[in-house]
């Protein structure tokens, strides 16, 4: 049985895999980028060279046989072998150069590492960034990412990392709304319109605090960004809970109390064990945990606009 397989080749077993997974030629022919024609040509041709059925075609689509559902799983033990090894060469590099693609959701980005970048791209001008802007944990198993800056407090566990800040969270309205924000009181608050992270979100505890405690009337705006929320308060939409490296940098806004510490979130920079020691990685690790470092009373709301004389904002610096 070796002798069929002597003669495939790794874009065979991406197109089977492909083929699976769409569960049909058009589909699978879009996410490898060439055209349906071609898909259905290999497919045969793989086919009559293994001399066995891979899929059973039916007005459905595509359904795996017992022999193609073995070449599915072969597929899959080589995508992670190829990734594998793909990871550790990438871990002997001999100085910080090539491409580094680093996930982070947005509100990190625009508030806090935008000139942290910058910085970088200077000192290390070899490595070149790609930023892939996500809420979600990529794989970075799968090299969808090499390094995550994420605000979690459970970071996954096929991770490695190190926190460096805690975010902390407070209520902040428009300030021409509260001239005297010192002096509002819990009814005061309670009589206003909110504004909310989305359900989809509902794991924060800022949204559960809206969901248990403010009433479905006057949760007037929804949005499933942080970023979103932050413009959403300062439109006088309603008030709302934000990160305090947002809320502190818009002199727009003022905190309606101080930070909940329950709200708050550990802040990690992790990426997978075999790129740990790349030089790449390895050098933004270190120098990112530095610069957070020098803006932590912020992020961690233990400074406000007013006393950043001494201490720019990462937004402005």
């Amino acid at each position: 049985m070796a002798e069929p397989f002597k003669n495939l080749a790794w874009d065979d077993f991406r197109l089977i895999k492909a083929v699976a997974d769409a569960k049909g030629l058009p589909a699978a022919a879009a996410a490898m980028g060439v055209n349906h024609s071609t898909v259905f040509r290999r497919l045969k041709q793989i086919e009559e060279q293994l001399g066995t059925l891979l899929f059973e075609r039916h007005r459905t689509g595509y359904a795996l046989t017992p022999a193609g559902e073995e070449m599915v799983a072969l597929a899959n033990r080589l995508d992670e072998e190829i990734t594998a090894v793909g990871r550790k060469l990438a871990g002997r590099e001999p100085a910080p150069s090539g491409e580094l693609r680093v996930t982070t959701p947005d509100s990190l980005l625009i508030h806090l590492l935008m000139p942290m970048l910058a910085t970088f791209r200077q000192r290390y001008p070899e490595v070149r960034l790609d930023i892939v802007l996500s809420n979600q944990a990529l794989n970075l198993s799968k090299r969808d990412a090499d390094v995550a800056v994420r605000a979690t407090d459970h970071p996954p566990e096929n991770l490695v990392g190190r926190r460096v800040a805690r975010i902390a969270w407070a209520l902040y309205g428009r300030a021409a709304d509260f001239p005297e924000p010192g002096s509002i009181s819990p009814e005061q608050l309670d009589s206003r319109n909110w504004v909310s992270l989305g359900d989809s979100l509902g794991a924060l505890k800022a949204v559960k605090f809206v969901q248990e405690n403010v009433s479905p009337e006057r949760v007037a705006y929804k949005i499933n960004s942080v970023l979103g929320l932050a413009e959403a308060v300062e439109a006088g939409i309603g008030i709302g809970h934000l990160p305090c490296l947002i809320g502190d940098a818009r002199p727009s806004l003022v905190r309606l109390g101080t930070p909940d510490d329950d709200y708050a979130a550990d802040l990690w920079l992790l990426t997978h064990p075999d790129l740990r020691h790349s030089p790449r990685v390895r050098a933004f690790l270190d120098f990112l945990a530095g610069e957070i470092g020098r803006h932590r009373r912020l992020i961690e709301g233990q400074i406000g606009l007013q006393e950043e004389g001494a201490e720019a904002s990462p937004a402005t610096a």
